[in-house]
Order: structure tokens, then sequence, then C-alpha cells
């Protein structure tokens, strides 16, 4: 007795249209450690969260199936997983400006070691705050909201339906720009401390100009930054959260459109 494996084509096209929805937004979520693993393990995970939104798959109209049509409902879903992947990497994107804005002013941009991620130089602190935005990004459960929202959006958004317009554009750009709001709110307190530090320097260097005070002031900065940022870190928690409920905010209002 043989037995027959038929494989329905409108469950194939659903399940073509998810993984490029998927694959889009893995390609921008900063899951840590993602970008720094092979290709298959990201190819893995993409087809697994795939099989696991199953009941959420699209039902695309196969009559009449016709190849141009299919790769142009996957290029549409494949630019929602970036629209929306792009808007969730803005979250880490704020505290790295925040780092590096930090790091310049009290000279650790001096010294750089390789991410692992990306195998390019970075300063010490914007590695610290890559691997606490990480940290942060999971603590909060963003992880969750992502895969509720890749959910909705299928309903909300049926598949090769979605066509990139002024909207949305305009709400991503916005969080683009939340990027500086949250950089400047996290740096502001070292970077006014850095401040009175030049100021005093620049006094006493004024009434004792025998004091070679330029040696003196580049290592009491980097201290006092580093000491001061380890006072000031409990901050970081409550903006990077107001920070991500904004941007799940506006995601949801893009899939209530």
């Amino acid at each position: 007795m043989h037995a027959s494996l038929t494989l329905d084509l409108g469950m194939l096209c659903g399940f073509l249209l998810a993984l490029a929805r998927v694959s889009g937004l893995l390609a921008f979520v900063p899951i840590p450690g993602l970008a720094a693993g092979t290709e298959v393990s990201r190819v893995v995970l993409a087809v697994a969260l795939t099989v696991a939104l199953f009941p959420v798959w699209p039902a695309p109209q196969v009559e009449g199936f016709v190849i141009g049509r299919m790769l142009g409902w996957m290029a549409s879903e494949a630019a929602f997983g970036l629209t929306v992947g792009l808007a969730v990497a803005f979250l880490l994107e704020g505290v790295q400006m925040a780092a590096q804005v930090i790091g310049l002013q009290a000279g650790y941009s001096y010294a750089s070691m390789v991410d692992p991620a990306t195998q390019a130089d970075t300063t010490t602190l914007q590695m610290m705050a890559q691997l606490i935005a990480g940290s942060l990004f999971f603590a909060f459960g963003f992880d969750r909201q992502v895969i509720h929202i890749l959910a909705r959006s299928f309903e909300s958004v049926p598949g090769g339906t979605y066509a990139l317009t002024g909207a949305s554009v305009e709400a991503v750009a916005r969080l683009g720009s939340g990027i500086f709001l949250t950089g400047l709110q996290l740096a502001l307190p070292v970077l006014a401390l850095l401040l009175l530090l030049d100021i005093a320097f620049a006094v006493l260097g004024r009434l004792q100009t025998q004091l070679q005070l330029l040696s003196l002031s580049f290592a009491v900065k980097m201290l006092v930054a580093l000491a001061f940022l380890a006072g000031v870190l409990s901050l970081y928690p409550p903006v990077f959260e107001k920070f991500g409920a904004a941007t799940f905010s506006t995601l949801g209002k893009l899939l209530n459109r």
C-alpha cells in the first residue's frame, strides 16, 4: 500500500508569505547575539517562528497562480517586516547614542574594542550599553510584544496587501528622531557634570598657571564620569521602558489603520 504526499498550493504560499514577513522583521530586531550567530541558526529561528504562527498564516487566492504575483506579495511582506523591525531596532540605538556621547566627552573613545556582533571597533561604553539595552529588551518583555504584534499583523494587514504609505514613513521617522531625545536624556546628567569639571579645571588653570592640568584632567574626567554613570544607571530602565511603550503604541496604531 503506497501513501501519497500532497502539498496544498495555498498552504505553501501562506508559508512563504509568513516566512518573508518574519525574515524581514528578524533582519532588524535587536536580539542580542543574533547577528553574531551562524546563517543556519538565523534560518532555523525564522522558520521556527513561522511554523509557530501557523494559525494566522495568510490564505492568498491561488486561482490562476502566477510566479510574478507571488514575488510581489513576498516583497510586500518583507517590506512590512523590515518596517516593524526597524522601528523596534531604534530602541537600542537611543542607549547606544547616549554611550557614544558620554564616551566622546569623557575620553573613552580613545580606547576601543572589537564588537563581536558587528566585527567593528567600538568603545567600551558602547559595548556596555549594548549589553544593558539587550538585557532590558528581554527584561521588559519586549520580545513577547514583538511576537504579539507579528501575530496581530496577519489579521489587520493580510498577506501581500501591505504598501508603504506616507503615514508609515512619518511614524517610523518620528521613532527615529526619538533616538536623539532618548540619548540626550540618558547622557545629560553625565554631560552636565563633565561641563562643570571642565569649568573647574579652566578656573584652576587660570589661577595656577604652573600646574599641568591637561594630563590630570583627562584621568579625572574618566573616573568621575564612570562613577557618576554608575550612580545614574538606575534611570536607564524607566527611560528605556517609556521609549519602548511609545514604539509599540505607534506600531499598534499602524496595525489598526
